[in-house]
């Protein structure tokens, strides 16, 4: 059993992971995160994507997350996110279905707003299809 910190990973909706991590990786505002005890303390906002824990004893977890924070202290990871779902709880057709919809309203746009919103919207469609398919990967 490695070295471990605890990490709480939360959503407006519900608490999503409350336990003991050796590693977690997410990708932050500037690129990819490793964290690991010990890290050095600091805040970032998150992009949209997977956050995977490597939990005590190797076990691996995946989340999507659409955005949020990530705030890293001596003894403690917390991760505050927008929306967070469990990666084998996510329905891959209704993110393929999101996705052509935003890339159907950025076709159609009639104005800045509009075009902002359905590139938000395609980008986190494209995150939770990648999310899914890093799973599949891992599965096999």
């Amino acid at each position: 059993m490695g070295i471990s910190v605890h990490c709480d990973v939360v959503s407006a909706e519900e608490k999503i992971y409350s336990g003991l991590v050796e590693m977690l990786i997410a990708t932050g505002s500037e690129g990819e995160l490793g964290i690991a005890p010990g890290h050095t303390p600091l805040l970032t906002a998150l992009k949209p994507g997977p956050v995977r824990m490597i939990k005590q004893g190797g076990e691996e977890e995946v989340v999507y997350v659409s955005g949020g924070y990530l705030e890293v202290q001596p003894n403690l990871i917390t991760l505050l996110a927008d929306t967070a779902v469990r990666a084998h709880d996510m329905d891959e057709a209704a993110a393929e279905q999101a996705r052509k919809e935003a890339e159907k309203a950025l076709a159609n746009r009639t104005g800045e707003f509009e075009y902002s919103r359905a590139a938000a919207e395609l980008a986190e469609a494209v995150a939770q299809l990648r999310t899914i398919q890093q799973l599949r990967k891992k599965v096999r």
